[in-house]
C-alpha cells in the first residue's frame, strides 16, 4: 500500500480533530473542577482522591469482565510509571490552586518538547538539528507566559512548580509507550489510577479533612471526566495523523480561558496568549516536520 493511500481520509481528519477538540474541552473542565477542590480541600488529597474517582469508575468494566484479565504483564513498569507520574502529580497539584487556568494550559504545551527531549535521552533516537530549535523555541514561549508572574507575589513560582511537572509527564509518557508493547491501553489506565492512588495516599494522610457529599460527586465527576478525556484522546490518535490534531489543541486555551473567567474571575494577561501562541507554534512546526519525515 502507497503511503497516500495508507494517509486518512479528509472525512477521517476531521474527525480525529472533532474528538481532539472534545477531549481538550473535558480535560480543561477536569482541570477547572480539580483546581476548586484543591482550593477547598489539600491539594495532595485532592490528587488522591482524583485518581481514586478514577479507579472506582472503572471498576464496573473490571468486575464485569474478570480481575485477571487487567492483570499487567509487566507490573515492574506499571509500578515505575505510577511512581513518575506520581512525582509530576505531587508539583502540579501542589501549583495547581494557584496558576490561572489559562497559565496552566500554556505550560502544558511544553509536555511535546519534554518527550521529544526524552527520547533522544532514554531511547536512543537520533538527535535532530529541527528538534532542538522547536525545544528553545517551547522554551521561549514558556518565558513569555511565566516571566511577568515575577512581581514577588509568588504566582511566578508556582508557574515553575508546576512547569517542573513537565518532564516528569513526559517520562511517565515514554513509560506508557514501552508498556503499551505488552499490555493493552485500558490495563494501562487502570494501572494508572491503582499506582497513582497508591502512591499518594501517604501525602494526603496528613491534611485529611473528610469531604463533603457535594464534594464526593464532584470527585466522582473528575473519574468521569478523565476517563471520557483520555478516551477521546485515544480515538482522535486512532482515526487521524497525529500531526492533524496537533493544532486543534491551541483551542484548549479558549476553553481554559472562558472556564477561568466563569469560574474563578480570572483574566489572561495578553502574554499568556502570545506565549502559548508561541509554544504552539514549535510544537506543530516539528510535528508536521516529522510526519514529513516519515
Amino acid at each position: 500500500m502507497s503511503d497516500a493511500s495508507a494517509r486518512p481520509g479528509r472525512a477521517a481528519t476531521l474527525r480525529g480533530m472533532a474528538w481532539m477538540a472534545l477531549a481538550g474541552f473535558l480535560f480543561c473542565l477536569l482541570n477547572a473542577i480539580a483546581r476548586r477542590l484543591a482550593q477547598e480541600l489539600d491539594p495532595f488529597q485532592t490528587q488522591f482522591l482524583r485518581y481514586l474517582a478514577g479507579l472506582v469508575v472503572l471498576l464496573p468494566f473490571m468486575l464485569r469482565t474478570g480481575l485477571l484479565a487487567w492483570r499487567p504483564h509487566d507490573i515492574r513498569g506499571q509500578a515505575w510509571r505510577g511512581a513518575v507520574h506520581t512525582a509530576g502529580l505531587l508539583l502540579w497539584f501542589w501549583a495547581l490552586p494557584h496558576v490561572p487556568l489559562a497559565d496552566m494550559t500554556a505550560i502544558g504545551f511544553t509536555g511535546p518538547i519534554f518527550i521529544m527531549a526524552g527520547a533522544v535521552v532514554f531511547l536512543g533516537e537520533p538527535m535532530v538539528r529541527a528538534r532542538w530549535i522547536a525545544a528553545g523555541i517551547g522554551f521561549l514561549g514558556v518565558m513569555v507566559v511565566v516571566t511577568p508572574q515575577f512581581t514577588g507575589s509568588g504566582e511566578g513560582f508556582w508557574s515553575l512548580v508546576m512547569l517542573a511537572s513537565a518532564p516528569l509527564f513526559a517520562a511517565s509518557f515514554l513509560i506508557t509507550k514501552a508498556l503499551t508493547r505488552r499490555d493493552r491501553p485500558e490495563v494501562i489506565v487502570a494501572w494508572q489510577a491503582i499506582t497513582v492512588a497508591l502512591f499518594t495516599l501517604p501525602f494526603a494522610l496528613p491534611s485529611w479533612t473528610w469531604p463533603s457529599a457535594e464534594q464526593w460527586g464532584w470527585f466522582l465527576l473528575t473519574g468521569l471526566l478523565g476517563s471520557a478525556g483520555h478516551w477521546c484522546l485515544t480515538e482522535a490518535f486512532r482515526i487521524a495523523d497525529m500531526s492533524a490534531t496537533q493544532p486543534v489543541k491551541f483551542i484548549d486555551m479558549i476553553w481554559a480561558a472562558a472556564l477561568g473567567w466563569l469560574v474563578f474571575s480570572d483574566v489572561p494577561a495578553a502574554t499568556t496568549f502570545a506565549g502559548a501562541a508561541i509554544i504552539f507554534a514549535a510544537t506543530t512546526w516539528i510535528a508536521r516536520r516529522e510526519a514529513r519525515r516519515r
